[in-house]
Formats: C-alpha cells, structure tokens, sequence
C-alpha cells in the first residue's frame, strides 16, 4: 500500500514538473526572457500596417503591436513578410505574432493560435467612380471584358481565382500602388476587404468608389496569429479585450483612416 501510494506521488510529482517545465519552455517565457516579441507585417496594407519611404511603419496594428509589446514588458521588433510567404515564415519561426489586417482562415489556424478578433468584414469590390453601379455582383465582374487585378499570395488572390473564371485576372506585385492601375484604367475592379475599399474610395475621391453591392461578397474576422502557447494566446487576448472594451483600438484605427 505504501509502496502504491510513493509510487502514485511520484507520477505526479513527475507529471506536474514536466509541466512547469513545459509552461517554462512556452512562447511567452522565451519572449520575456528575450526581451523582444518579433512582429510579423506586410507593411503594405492601409490603414493596418504601412512602410513608409523612409522605411518606418505605421498603422493602427503598429501602434497595437508597440502598445502589446509593452504590456508584455518587452521591446516590438518588425520583421518584414509577404502575403505570400508569411505562412511559412511563421511556420519558419521569424515572428511570434503576425499582424496587420490578416484574416482568420483554417490554413493558418493550423499551425497557430489566432488571438480575440479586432475587425469584422467582407470582401467588397472597388472601381473608378464612373463604375460603382457596373460591377455589383460577382457575375457582372466575371466578364471577358473586365480586367480583375489582386495582389498576390493573400485572401485577395485566392477569392479571385476562386470566382472568377472568365475574367482576366492580373496578380499584381505591389499592394502599395495596385489602386494607382485601376485609377489608370489600366485594371478595371478589385475584390478586396471592406476597409481597404472605404480607405482607399477616401484617398482617392472622386477616382475610385465603392461599388454599390447589396451586401459584402463574403464575411470574415481579422485578429493576430500568434505561436501556440496557451500562455501567450491568454496575455495577448486579455491585452486585444482591454482595447476593444476602453476604445483604444477604434481611436488608433480611426487615426489610420486619416
């Protein structure tokens, strides 16, 4: 009986130190003993995440990063991605958390925690203002005369070739200037998230306009993709639910659409 009880101790003297030392070995340990959370962003995306010419970032998931970076007790360092290596970056192990208007999907919840959503929105289409009644249904764009254009590797790029069969499709490089090509007339639609659409109808007023759709193509949440640890998923949500309850995050968004 005794000899049962010592052994039954030990198992769980063993099962609790091999998850303290688990819990140790976590992603929000090794970030705080570091000193730094790596910050994974495209840097292309108004008014999340933008590099300026001089190469300094700006945006309303910057000011969140530096903001989370500091409740965390660590230094924001930016690592630089693409839409369409940023999956396998992360999966590399160059960021912890990456940011900047990403949205929810299976493909990268199965490799990380995805933190309290931020944004709640839908794919909408955007053109030149002499357009905005044209293209208001996804038959209407999917045409042998209308030029779609996307930016590549993103949800952008896969809505596109997922709808479209009929339409040209330019996978254009630069999401910086892609708006300039249907300015241009030289692309005549994209398919992008709401925000960008509202943003981008803004900064160039009177040249692009949101089409006048009945109701968002599709509906979809954006939130930060984090490294699997329950610890960090726990400090960075309680960190995202601080900011949405106080405003904070719909101040520093609404800065961004300025």
């Amino acid at each position: 009986m005794v000899k049962s009880y010592l052994a039954a101790a030990a198992l769980v003297a063993l099962t609790l130190t091999a998850s303290a030392a688990w819990a140790a070995d976590g992603a929000l340990a090794e970030i705080q003993k570091a000193g730094v959370i790596r910050i994974g962003t495209t840097g292309d995306y108004k008014p999340f995440s933008y590099k300026g010419a001089d190469g300094s970032l700006t945006g309303a998931d910057i000011s969140m990063a530096k903001d989370l970076a500091a409740s965390l007790g660590v230094k924001a360092e930016f690592v630089t991605t693409t839409w369409k290596t940023m999956l396998d970056d992360f999966k590399a192990g160059k960021f912890d958390v990456a940011l900047g208007g990403i949205t929810v999907n299976p493909a990268r919840a199965e490799v990380g925690d995805f933190s309290v959503s931020n944004v709640s929105d839908g794919k909408r289409p955007i053109a030149r203002c002499a357009d905005k009644d044209k293209y208001t249904t996804l038959e209407a764009i999917d045409q042998p005369t209308v030029r779609v254009i996307v930016n590549p590797g993103g949800t952008n790029d896969k809505f596109a070739h997922q709808h479209f069969k009929k339409a040209p499709i330019e996978v254009f490089p630069d999401n910086k200037v892609i708006f300039g090509q249907i300015a241009a007339g030289k692309a005549d639609v994209m398919v992008t998230d709401g925000v960008e659409v509202d943003l981008q109808s803004k900064l160039n007023a009177g040249v692009l306009c949101p089409v006048a759709v009945k109701e968002p193509f599709t509906h979809f949440e954006n939130a930060y993709l984090l490294r699997k640890d329950p610890a960090l998923k726990a400090a960075v949500d309680a960190f995202m639910r601080k900011e949405l309850d106080s405003g904070n995050w719909k101040k520093k968004l609404d800065a961004a659409m300025q």
